[in-house]
């Protein structure tokens, strides 16, 4: 079976002669595939739950390793969070912090995978490519723009009352 014509939550095999590695699932996590049937919603899913898991990861780590962006991010993440440590900042100004955090890693993580489909798809310049990836970076830019107004809220006055206390 290819990976084209798999319809059910079966593995794809993609090497091997009996497919064995890819049947018990020990291949996906490694990165052959299961293909999931979304039209079985009330079936049990033979995907393993921690299997998922591994392939989150596996994800948001792909990002970091190989976007500039979420790299950038990432260091300001961890500056953000010392700043809260090193401020002592309330509860509510915690979760906002970590809602912007979360949400500017999950949209270049959704940026990431536009760009992969898009340049899968259309390896070669086109113009609707240009407005996927163009909308899915604004779309990051937005959330980055965000967190920096939650930033400057949340940590100018009490750098303000330490500088000028």
């Amino acid at each position: 079976m290819s990976a084209e014509t798999a319809i059910e939550d079966e593995p794809v095999s993609t090497s091997g002669e009996d497919g064995q590695a890819e049947r018990d699932g020990s291949a996906r996590c490694g990165g052959a595939g299961f293909v999931r049937n979304d039209a079985d919603k009330g079936a049990r899913s033979r995907f393993p739950l921690l299997c998922a898991f591994k392939c989150a990861w596996d994800g948001i780590a792909y990002a970091v390793r190989t976007q500039r962006n979420m790299k950038i991010h990432l260091v300001i993440a961890v500056v953000a969070v010392a700043l809260g440590f090193a401020f002592g900042i309330d509860t509510a100004s915690w979760a906002a912090v970590i809602l912007c955090i979360a949400a500017v890693f999950a949209a270049e993580c959704v940026n990431t995978a536009i760009e992969s489909v898009v340049d899968l798809v259309s390896p070669g310049y086109h113009e609707l490519a240009r407005r996927a990836k163009d909308c899915a970076a604004g779309a990051v830019l937005i959330f980055a723009a965000v967190a920096v107004v939650v930033a400057c809220v949340v940590f100018i006055p009490p750098a303000w009352a330490l500088v000028f206390g």
